[in-house]
């Protein structure tokens, strides 16, 4: 099943779901996924048996919905501080060449490996547990929180001080955290972990400053288990012409981690099992234009399609303002 968020005309917030003919059918009972999802919990239902009992009324034309950019993020929750976006690198074995080259690297002394090789080695070896154990932990980085995610269609805000911003096309799990501090796979979107590779290339210390940026995911929510092998086109145009475009791989048969061992090791910290907020984690990817060249620019446009999630991702890339005032901290 396939799930979004959105507004009317008037702008009240809808829950619907995405049939057939590209229409959306209204959700009854519910007007946004975290309120459904605390529904179907309290009710002993997946997701979808909670949309199916609660039923549909209205129906919307999606492809309006998205030219008027009233389709929203599909889980996100009243107060952006109860949302917390992150991710997970070092995840994706690539294409099968790049495969070949990295598992021959992974034969070569530790001593002489980058520390990216070497924790990519640990994943390819320890990644994969059997079902109930845990298996070796992957890179792990905070992005922000909800105030960081911008709606598909809307444009990325590339902050002043920034060396660069370019795409990232991933798979996302969203969660909501329930009662008694336990963590529920609402399900996963697509998603554009939007970073700054110039800046994370001068030095691998950087990475964090380059993951603090804004970044989307949907338009919809896919239900259920991830599909094995998810196979995607990134592509990014400028002034209506597609300047780069790339396949992307994605799901556990191209990747060296499962889903469940990320999720394990993001939590099993206590801080991150606060009963009602909300989990985007992004898994990580293996194509990147960065990697072949592209320097993005404002106004360019990236889309970020697979079959398995409906609709493209959609985003443009903006100027952002400066966070800190003229003058700069003030001393109280």
């Amino acid at each position: 099943m396939r799930l979004i968020q959105f507004e009317t005309a008037s702008g009240e917030r809808r829950l619907g779901m995405v049939r057939a003919d590209d229409k959306v059918a209204a959700v009854k009972g519910a007007s946004t996924m975290r309120e459904l999802a605390l529904q179907a919990i309290a009710a002993g239902r997946t997701l979808s048996q909670q949309v199916e009992h609660a039923g549909c009324a209205d129906s919307f034309d999606y492809a309006e919905l998205l030219a008027e950019k009233r389709v929203l993020a599909p889980l996100d929750h009243e107060d952006p501080a109860h949302v917390l976006v992150t991710g997970t690198g070092l995840t994706h074995l690539g294409s099968a060449a790049t495969r070949d080259k990295m598992h021959q690297k992974a034969q070569e002394d530790e001593s002489h490996m980058t520390d990216s090789m070497r924790m990519f080695k640990w994943g390819v070896e320890g990644g994969r547990p059997a079902a109930g154990e845990s298996g070796v932990q992957p890179e792990w980085f905070y992005k922000g929180n909800g105030s960081i995610v911008v709606r598909p269609g809307t444009p990325f805000p590339v902050p002043a001080f920034a060396d660069d911003g370019g795409e990232e096309p991933e798979v996302t799990g969203l969660y909501l955290i329930g009662p008694g501090g336990r963590p529920y796979r609402l399900g996963f979107a697509l998603g554009n972990e939007f970073s700054d590779h110039v800046m994370e290339r001068k030095n691998y210390l950087y990475l964090a400053h380059s993951k603090l940026r804004f970044c989307s995911f949907g338009p919809e929510l896919r239900t259920g288990e991830l599909p094995a092998h998810i196979s995607g086109m990134s592509r990014i145009r400028r002034n209506g012409r597609v300047i780069w475009e790339k396949e992307f791989l994605s799901g556990e048969s191209n990747m060296c981690h499962t889903i469940a061992n990320l999720e394990y090791h993001h939590f099993k910290y206590s801080q991150f099992l606060r009963e009602g907020d909300v989990h985007v984690h992004f898994f990580g990817t293996a194509t990147l234009s960065f990697a072949d060249g592209v320097k993005t620019q404002e106004g360019d446009e990236f889309e970020i399609d697979a079959a398995e999630f409906g609709m493209p991702l959609i985003n443009g890339i903006g100027r952002g303002k400066d966070a800190v005032p003229p003058g700069g901290v003030q001393a109280l």
